[in-house]
């Protein structure tokens, strides 16, 4: 599998890419926005590695740009970031950031992500339930097109979501009503264990619910069960 490191810090980007390709991944490197846009475009990886201040070209602008990209591949983006604020972590994610690591860190554990992430994906290849349709929604895997009603008036739109915000939705669309603890939303679309951490989803959902949702009904389709986690509901 394919992972492109943009961070201009070289003795990171040279341990990162060290640890990846020990791990077997094949790794490209670019120490700048503009470059790290460039390889994006001529090697499609699967994977890319972002850190947030970058010349020329911030992380968030690249990130934005790849998420607006029409390439064949919408890769997973694991994003680096030597500001650790709540804040910061949330302004990442909604330019589509799908996890999140602040420096400093432990190489390993950017390993185990990166590897978490390429499992999802290898989920995702696996024959599965290809389309949901409700009330309010159809969601497309194959397509990975959402459409929503979200007025009154009928008018159908489509929402952008990113490759995290759309396993969110479509897993919890494809069985409505139930019950899903924070920490197994976590687990199952990401593959990995995030103890300790599993208010982190809360910050996924309020994302997929501003997309989804009217302005005034943030919680119209997924609906908060107190001290225990979400669930989807369109009646």
């Amino acid at each position: 599998m394919n992972v492109l490191v943009i961070e201009d810090e070289r003795k990171i980007a040279f341990a990162v890419r060290s640890s990846l390709e020990a791990e077997g991944f094949n790794c490209t490197v670019a120490y700048d926005g503009e470059d790290g846009l460039r390889q994006f475009k001529q090697h499609q990886p699967e994977v890319v590695v972002l850190d947030l201040e970058l010349p020329n070209i911030d992380g968030l602008e690249v990130c934005s740009q790849i998420r607006q990209s029409k390439t064949q591949k919408d890769p997973f983006i694991v994003m680096l970031t030597a500001r650790g604020t709540e804040v910061d972590r949330i302004i990442g994610y909604s330019t589509g950031a799908d996890d999140y690591i602040p420096k400093p860190f432990n190489t390993k554990e950017l390993t185990v992500r990166v590897r978490a992430v390429t499992r999802r994906a290898s989920r995702r290849q696996q024959p599965q339930q290809s389309h949901i349709e409700t009330p309010h929604f159809l969601i497309d895997r194959e397509k990975r097109e959402v459409l929503v009603e979200k007025r009154e008036d009928g008018e159908i739109e489509e929402v952008h979501l990113t490759t995290l915000e759309f396993e969110l939705l479509f897993l919890m669309a494809s069985r409505p009503g139930r019950v899903w603890e924070r920490a197994e939303l976590l687990e199952t679309i990401s593959g990995m264990d995030y103890a300790g951490e599993d208010r982190a989803i809360d910050t996924y959902i309020g994302r997929l619910r501003m997309k989804i949702s009217p302005t005034k009904q943030r919680d119209r389709f997924i609906k908060t069960v107190t001290s225990v986690g979400y669930k989807f509901e369109d009646k």
